[in-house]
C-alpha cells in the first residue's frame, strides 16, 4: 500500500518548563546574596586566620561564577526557545549548564581539600569570636538562599487542538506540562548554595570546637570534610545532568511502560519507541507500531493523551504484510 504522508501545521516547541522566569529571578537575587556574602568572608577569614571562613568565600565566589552560568542559561533558552534551528526546543539547555555547574562543582571541592591540606601543614593562628560570627552571617545568606532556590512545583497543565485541511490529517496538540520535572538547572543553583551552607556548619562547628579545646587542626579537618561531600554531590548532579543530555530514560521513569500499556491494549504492536527528555516536565517520543488493523491516527493520540509529560509525538502506522508505512502522524508540542 502506498504511504500517506500526515503532517503538522506549525506548532509550538517551546518545552521551558513551569516558573521560568521566577526560577531566573530568584537565581540574580542569589548571585547577589552570594557575591556579597563572599567578600565578607574572604576579608574576615583573612583577617582572623580562619581557614574554614577562606575556603567558605573562595568557594562561594565559584558559586557565584556557576549561578552566572544557570541564569545565562535561562536568559539564553527563553530568547531563543522559538528558534526552528533549535529542532526540539531550548528546554535541555539548562541540563547542559548543570552539567558545566557539577564540573565546579568538583573543582570547588579540590580547591578547599587543597587549601585545607596546606593548612593541616602549616597551622595559622586563628581569632575565634571574629570568625564564628562571620560564619553564622554565611549561614544566615546560604539558608535564605537555598529558600530562594527550593523547586516546589507540583501540578500539571495541558490544553490541544486539532486541525484537517484538504484531505490531510493534520495533527498538533499544544500542551504546556507546568512543573511536574526537575529543574536541573535550578537544582544545580541550588546544590551549590548548599554546599556552600554545609561548609558554613563545619566552620563553626571546627571553630566552636577549637575555641574551647585549642584543636586548631579541626578547622582545615573539617574543610577536607566538607569537600568529600560537595564532591559527592557534584558527581550525583553530574549523573542526572548528564543522563539527561545523553537521552537516558532513568529506571525509575515509567512513561515508555505507559506508552506501550496503552498502545497494545488493543493488540496493535509497537516495533519501535524512543522516548527523551526535551524540558522540565516535558518529553518526546517517537512510536512506531504495526498492526493488521490500522485505525484513524486520532485513535492514537487518543490514547496517549492521558500522558501530561508527553509533549511532542510522533506515531508511525504500518499495516502487518505491507511494505512501508501506511501512516505518519506527528503530534507537536502539547
Amino acid at each position: 500500500m502506498p504511504a500517506t504522508s500526515i503532517h503538522s501545521a506549525s506548532h509550538s516547541h517551546v518545552f521551558l518548563g513551569d516558573g521560568y522566569r521566577r526560577n531566573e529571578r530568584r537565581v540574580w537575587l542569589v548571585i547577589a546574596l552570594t557575591v556579597s556574602m563572599m567578600v565578607i568572608e574572604i576579608v574576615a577569614g583573612t583577617i582572623y586566620g580562619s581557614m574554614a571562613l577562606v575556603a567558605d568565600g573562595l568557594h562561594m565566589s565559584t558559586h557565584a561564577a556557576a549561578m552566572l552560568i544557570t541564569v545565562g542559561a535561562y536568559v539564553f533558552a527563553r530568547k531563543h526557545a522559538r528558534n526552528p534551528r533549535f529542532t526540539f526546543g531550548t528546554g535541555k539547555l539548562g541540563d547542559l549548564a548543570a552539567f558545566a555547574s557539577a564540573v565546579i562543582l568538583a573543582l570547588v571541592a579540590l580547591l578547599i581539600a587543597y587549601e585545607s591540606m596546606l593548612r593541616l601543614a602549616s597551622p595559622v593562628p586563628i581569632s575565634f569570636g571574629q570568625a564564628i560570627s562571620v560564619a553564622f552571617v554565611g549561614l544566615a545568606v546560604n539558608l535564605a538562599s537555598a529558600w530562594l532556590l527550593k523547586d516546589d512545583n507540583h501540578h500539571h497543565h495541558h490544553q490541544g487542538h486539532d486541525q484537517g485541511d484538504h484531505g490531510h490529517a493534520e495533527h498538533h496538540d499544544h500542551a504546556v506540562a507546568l512543573a511536574g520535572g526537575r529543574d536541573n538547572n535550578l537544582g544545580a543553583a541550588y546544590l551549590h548554595v548548599l554546599a556552600d551552607a554545609l561548609t558554613s556548619v563545619l566552620a563553626i562547628a571546627a571553630l566552636g570546637l577549637g575555641s574551647f579545646y585549642g584543636w586548631i587542626w579541626l578547622d582545615p579537618a573539617m574543610g577536607i570534610v566538607g569537600a568529600l561531600v560537595i564532591a559527592r554531590w557534584s558527581w550525583g548532579l553530574v549523573r542526572d545532568a548528564g543522563a539527561v543530555l545523553l537521552d537516558y530514560v532513568p529506571e525509575g521513569e515509567d512513561l515508555p511502560d505507559e506508552i506501550r500499556e496503552a498502545i497494545e491494549a488493543d493488540g496493535d504492536r509497537i516495533t519501535d519507541l524512543h522516548v527523551w527528555q526535551v524540558g522540565p516536565g516535558h518529553h518526546a517520543a517517537i512510536v512506531s507500531i504495526a498492526t493488521a488493523r490500522p485505525r484513524p491516527l486520532e485513535t492514537y493520540r487518543a490514547k496517549l493523551a492521558h500522558i501530561h509529560d508527553l509533549s511532542h509525538l510522533s506515531v508511525e502506522v504500518e499495516r502487518l504484510g505491507s511494505v512501508g508505512a501506511t501512516a505518519a502522524m506527528s503530534a507537536g508540542s502539547r
